[in-house]
């Protein structure tokens, strides 16, 4: 028989296998399962020198000595070139066969081992993930066969016990098994309880042992089962000891808080001076977490402060069961809680951390009540952050006070520009209300443009501050601090009577404007708003036409009957009405249909997008034709480009603002563009 004879035998195998020739060492047949492996044509095969297939230079050492007959069925690994470039690991076998007397050949079989492999790895990573799991329970775990031979035990399991270093637990367990029956004091019930599992291998038990060292423990015996059959048995042994002792002096002691039964402040401060004694002779780390339950004042306004208190119970149970029983969980006073861990490192502070967000993002249930219930978190480092309580937890504090302002519900870890970012904040706000006193802020007015014929329909004020030290600031930086501190009301009163002036001076040299105003939420609440309008349009003299505010959607959604009620009061003024950022809140469509409202300000973050981005266009078109159907004018802001204007205009947008027309301008500067708009003058209505 020849090699080329034998193509129906080799096709026939279900393993990659070859025809090696033994002289000059090139393969001579092949089947379609070695072709598929390594990405060739079978045709490419004949003749191509089988080293050319191996990816390891031994592999030419390899082929030498099976030429050289120097071995025979030869099974060993190697790695496979593939023609895609990748070499994969294989089980190769090589035997000398005869197709016909004195005429033998090498036949060569090729397993792929890449399967193998990774369930290899896979298993190993398992068996990591198992080591370092009972590594890391603060309980004493024991596995062993249904013959009682010790299949594994932690660190804390010898612990525990005491576990000689030397003791032999490789003898079937006997040895290790009397050692424990000699640590319990009834030894006799100890050995009745080993007979009883060995009667009924399926039994679950749980049980407490005193050892003559003191320690109480507790016992929980479980089968191990594989398939539906007991392979084993798993002993856990947790400490009971040192958390009765616990228990007994802070009952002792009464340090603990009235409604939660938490450690209080003082015990907190005793635990963490010893672990601070302990880490300046150890070098530990441990971490500090400041708790602070998310807008928990709406629950005790809206539900009582007795609904308040078992609310507050349940989070700091839930805040509890994530920490170990090393850790403290103390509560310092109404929603704020501090969890202080030992030993722990910063990898382990976030873990902590992430579980108390998930558990106390879990729906909450009180007296039938079904709420959510979140929380921010701060943390500092021992002993970066600071090496005593105090500082510890005023640096955590201040992590948990950025949270709070970047929307809550999540953890941050202190950083030393935090205290500079507030220091500069604290700076910030001081130069903002100097600048009021000292005239430093300006308004500049942005044109609003009609999409149809390029007119002129109104301007936007803008606020802007230049001053002498710090430049030119940004209103994204002042603006929200000025809303944090209510410095916004006044800075807002200022805006309206500014813009009226301006507003007026146009109105009496013939060329009126309609100029908006926006308003933000904490101006609007306050109880002489619409009283602070009407004085500053009436008392100017100025058409009410000639004044519009823009308002948020926040704005609308609070007290709806209350801001429907001042929102018709402000339109029956004459002044109109616009929501300003559209689609950034969560406007009620049923509310909106209400709210004496004459225009939408599609916010810039949809208009960026256009033409081509798919979601910025669903939004936009959407608003806009909604907007037609409640008869409202719609503006688009932030427009840039001509591609974004002529998109708009295609889905019938009335009014454009933005660079592509003007930034905002000083009045002066506006009056000459408004010279070459046409039609120049911009009349209400």
């Amino acid at each position: 028989m020849t090699p080329a004879e034998c193509g129906p035998v080799l096709d026939a195998m279900i393993e990659a296998v070859c025809l090696v020739d033994p002289k000059t060492l090139r393969i001579v047949g092949a089947n379609q399962v070695l072709a598929s492996l390594v990405g060739l044509e079978l045709a490419d095969f004949v003749n191509k020198p089988v080293v050319e297939l191996t990816n390891a230079p031994e592999d030419l050492f390899f082929w030498e000595d099976v030429a050289a007959g120097l071995a025979d069925h030869i099974l060993s690994e190697t790695r496979l070139r593939c023609m895609d470039g990748v070499a994969i690991p294989v089980e190769r076998k090589v035997s000398r066969v005869w197709l016909s007397p004195g005429n033998p050949v090498f036949l060569v079989g090729v397993r792929d081992l890449r399967q193998q492999r990774l369930a290899e790895e896979q298993l190993e990573d398992r068996m990591a993930e198992l080591r370092a799991t009972l590594e890391s329970t603060g309980d004493g775990i024991l596995v062993v066969d249904t013959a009682g031979a010790v299949r594994h035990c932690n660190r804390r399991f010898v612990e525990l016990w005491n576990v000689p270093p030397d003791l032999n637990m490789d003898d079937g367990g006997a040895v290790l098994f009397a050692h424990l029956a000699s640590c319990v004091q009834d030894e006799a019930g100890y050995r009745e309880h080993l007979d009883s599992i060995a009667n009924d291998p399926e039994v679950e038990r749980t049980d407490v042992l005193l050892l003559r060292s003191g320690r109480m423990l507790e016992r929980v015996t479980l089968p191990q089962t594989s398939r539906s059959r007991v392979v084993g048995r798993v002993y856990s042994f947790r400490d009971l000891t040192e958390r009765l002792d616990a228990q007994k002096r802070i009952e002792t002691l009464a340090y603990t808080d009235v409604l939660t039964g938490l450690p209080n402040r003082l015990l907190l401060g005793q635990r963490v001076a010893v672990a601070l004694r302990a880490a300046q002779r150890s070098g530990a780390t441990f971490a500090v977490l400041f708790i602070d339950l998310d807008r928990f004042k709406n629950i005790n306004d809206s539900l009582g402060h007795s609904f308040g208190d078992q609310a507050l119970i349940e989070a700091s149970a839930r805040i509890q069961q994530t920490l170990r029983e090393v850790d403290t969980l103390c509560r310092v006073g109404g929603d704020e809680f501090i969890a202080f861990l030992q030993e722990a490192d910063a990898f382990g502070a976030e873990i902590v951390a992430r579980r108390i967000l998930d558990k106390l993002a879990q729906p909450f249930m009180v007296d039938t009540v079904s709420f959510s219930l979140g929380c921010s978190i701060g943390v500092a480092m021992y002993p970066e952050d600071g090496r005593n309580l105090d500082t510890l937890i005023q640096c955590a504090d201040t992590a948990m006070f950025r949270v709070k302002e970047r929307g809550r519900g999540n953890f941050r870890f202190y950083q030393p520009q935090m205290n500079v970012d507030l220091l500069s904040r604290v700076k910030m706000d001081h130069a903002m209300r100097q600048a009021m006193d000292q005239g430093l802020f300006r308004l500049h007015y942005q044109p609003q443009i009609a999409l149809g014929d390029g007119r002129l329909l109104g301007v936007e004020a803008l606020i802007r501050w230049s001053d002498a030290e710090l430049g030119n600031v940004s209103p994204a930086t002042f603006i929200p601090l000025a809303e944090e501190s209510g410095f916004i009301v006044t800075i807002g009163n200022w805006v309206m009577e500014e813009a009226v002036r301006q507003a007026l001076a146009w109105q009496e040299a013939g060329q009126s404007v309609v100029v908006s105003v926006n308003v933000s939420a904490l101006q609007f609440q306050q109880s002489d708003f619409v009283e602070r309008v009407a004085a500053a349009v009436h008392g100017a003299g100025l058409n009410p036409a000639l004044l519009e505010l823009e308002l948020t959607e926040s704005i609308l959604i609070r007290d709806v009957s209350e801001t429907l009620a001042r929102l018709h009061a402000l339109s029956a003024l004459g002044v109109s009405l616009a929501i300003d950022d559209f689609g950034t809140g969560y406007s009620s469509l049923a509310y909106l249909k209400k709210f004496p409202i004459s225009k939408l300000k599609i916010d810039r973050a949809f208009v960026m997008g256009l033409p081509e981005d798919e979601g910025d266009r669903a939004i936009v078109g959407a608003t806009i034709a909604m907007a037609r159907a409640l008869k409202l004018a719609v503006v688009a802001e932030g427009v840039e480009t001509a591609a974004q204007r002529d998109y708009l205009q295609g889905l019938q947008c009335e009014a454009f603002q933005g660079f592509l027309c003007a930034p905002g301008l000083p009045a002066a500067e506006f009056e000459c563009l408004r010279a070459h708009l046409p039609g120049g003058t911009a009349q209400p209505g």
